[in-house]
């Protein structure tokens, strides 16, 4: 269907955050000091990776683009959110909801199979350390994230080409505060059976990097647990405990959204907050609290930039 042919509606409503409107300014702080923490954070992460070439191994290199991946994620959503935090009008229009809702399964599906692809990676360097620098080599991780990066594209071009042909007969109220591909479906007045089954493929085709990273994780804590020495136990869980608390974060809440039906559900829209506004700020910090070559160097770029102030 044509672009001009969406029905007479044009616009959904975004409840968002249904609160009171004395603490809407208080919401508006919060979030949009969220937001530019999370911004700063994740822009620092990709400077001083770039920066500083003995980060320049796989895991670094999977770190710069999942910074990357939450920024981008993070200002899809969280700018009009503050919008209409602050906003009597709490509108979008269904082209600029379709557009949102490819953006978040582009970012989040992508972001879904880097951290199988992470996780991968911890399995070669504690499984298999004489052969981490053949089984991750510079061409294979490059293909990885490229696949990755793919593969989301086209599941979200395919979604959202599908949603375009839905119509909204009437007034649609969206009880979240962003537009995801599923939420579109009970909206619909036409059938969207296809759209879901379509949707559901494509969920479950992202869900196979989870038995990746299962089956990486089995054979990492067995190898853990087989290490004689407590020292050389916390060594090695030191080296994917970061990665493990970012799979919990983001898989856990992404996943969980993603195969609870759209009911309106409070439930909703602390997921969407989780994978969305929270795990972009938190794993910044995360890794860089976690991991000692990336504090040494953040520590590094720090006491360089105030050298130059002086």
């Amino acid at each position: 269907m044509a672009l001009g042919n969406h029905s007479t509606v044009i616009e959904l409503f975004l409840l968002g955050l249904p609160v009171d409107h004395h603490i809407q300014v208080l919401l508006f702080v919060l979030f949009l000091a969220i937001y530019l923490f999370a911004l700063s954070g994740n822009l620092l992460m990709i400077l001083v990776i770039r920066a500083n070439s003995h980060l320049h191994a796989p895991m670094y290199f999977f770190l710069c683009h999942l910074s990357f991946l939450d920024l981008c994620c993070s200002s899809v959503t969280v700018p009009k959110m503050l919008e209409n935090i602050l906003s009597e009008k709490k509108t979008i229009s269904v082209e600029d909801c379709l557009t949102q809702g490819f953006f978040v399964f582009d970012s989040g599906g992508t972001e879904l199979c880097l951290l199988a692809v992470m996780a991968y990676d911890c399995y070669a360097a504690i499984c298999y350390p004489l052969l981490y620098g053949q089984m991750m080599s510079n061409e294979l991780c490059v293909g990885l994230v490229w696949g990755s990066w793919g593969l989301a594209f086209l599941d979200g071009f395919i979604n959202t080409l599908l949603a375009w042909n839905l119509d909204f007969c009437e007034t649609q109220v969206i009880s979240n505060f962003i537009c995801e591909i599923p939420s579109l479906f009970p909206l619909s007045c036409s059938n969207s059976s296809n759209n879901f089954e379509v949707f559901l493929f494509s969920v479950l085709l992202h869900a196979f990097g989870t038995f990746l990273l299962v089956f990486s994780y089995a054979c990492i804590i067995s190898t853990i647990l087989s290490i004689s020495s407590t020292l050389g136990r916390s060594k090695a869980f030191s080296t994917c405990s970061s990665h493990l608390t970012a799979v919990t974060l983001f898989y856990g809440s992404g996943l969980l959204r993603c195969l609870m039906p759209t009911s309106g559900s409070p439930w909703e829209l602390v997921f969407s907050m989780q994978y969305c506004v929270i795990t972009p700020l938190v794993n910044p910090l995360v890794y860089s609290l976690k991991n000692k070559e990336l504090k040494a160097a953040l520590k590094n770029m720090l006491q360089k930039s105030l050298q130059h102030l002086r």
